[in-house]
């Protein structure tokens, strides 16, 4: 296993499906590094040698945000909108969506487990 940005990339992966493991590296991001470090998208892992793991590093570590910075950066943002009291800091701090989308019947995985709230009975004589 290769470990890049203090995250274990399988062998077996292909190299630009296998960088997209790091958080912040996606499919583009991982053919640009790719690109820069002169290495084919369709090596493995596991057949790339110590010079190109090390070029592959240099390149996240100079020219990205990656793992715990960004996602420290990205928790600052929210916690920024938060304090603000912008509108999608208020949808935030109740844990609904915030890009306008109906809530009505959906966003269940902002929302959570549904809370069934039963009917009041009507009393008989």
């Amino acid at each position: 296993m290769a470990r890049i940005s203090g995250v274990d990339i399988p062998d077996h992966k292909r190299s630009e499906i296998g960088l997209t493991y790091i958080y912040g590296v996606g499919r583009s991001a991982a053919n640009y590094i790719l690109g820069k470090a002169g290495i084919d998208v369709n090596t493995k892992i596991g057949e790339l040698d110590d010079e190109q793991q090390k070029a592959i590093r240099t390149i996240i570590s100079e020219e990205f945000k990656v793992e715990g910075v960004l996602k420290s950066e990205v928790q600052l943002n929210i916690k920024r909108l938060m304090d603000i009291g912008s509108y999608r800091g208020q949808r935030h701090r109740k844990g609904l969506p915030l890009r306008g989308q109906h809530t009505k019947n959906n966003s269940r995985t902002r929302k959570g487990k549904r809370k069934t709230v039963a009917n009041k009975k009507i009393a008989t004589k």
